[in-house]
């Protein structure tokens, strides 16, 4: 029997391990970041932005406070402090009939943290593309 998704992100989540998700997601899934203007499409740059955010906003205080859960759709919010402030947020994750994640959206709070994001952030992907 397949994994659902969400326990497979989970799974994903607390190995902190990219290759799993290339099981995850679909081809042309979609990634939506709160600090990017344009969707990001394909497993490659969704992959790429997940990647990036294992290793900004994951760390000893992340945890999902809330998941409500749908039939092809979920959305968690999450909490974790970075550098003494509260971020805030959700994921919100859409899947196909075959449980493959074809759209990724991140939605976080208050600005302070949307800023703090967007600085760690843009810094992790131009490592991560420093590394390619």
């Amino acid at each position: 029997m397949q994994q659902h998704p969400i326990d497979q992100w989970h799974r994903i989540m607390q190995r902190r391990d990219p290759v799993e998700l290339g099981t995850f997601l679909a081809d042309d899934c979609v990634f939506f970041s709160p600090v990017v203007h344009k969707p990001q499409t394909g497993k490659t740059l969704t992959a790429w932005y997940l990647a990036a955010a294992f290793q900004v906003f994951f760390n000893d205080s992340f945890r999902y406070v809330r998941q409500i859960i749908g039939p092809n759709d979920a959305m968690l919010e999450f909490e974790t402090t970075i550098d003494g402030t509260l971020v805030n947020g959700v994921d919100i994750i859409k899947w196909n009939d075959e449980g493959k994640v074809t759209e990724f959206k991140v939605m976080l709070r208050p600005l302070k943290a949307v800023n703090l994001i967007h600085e760690r952030m843009g810094a992790m992907l131009h490592a991560l593309q420093q590394q390619q």
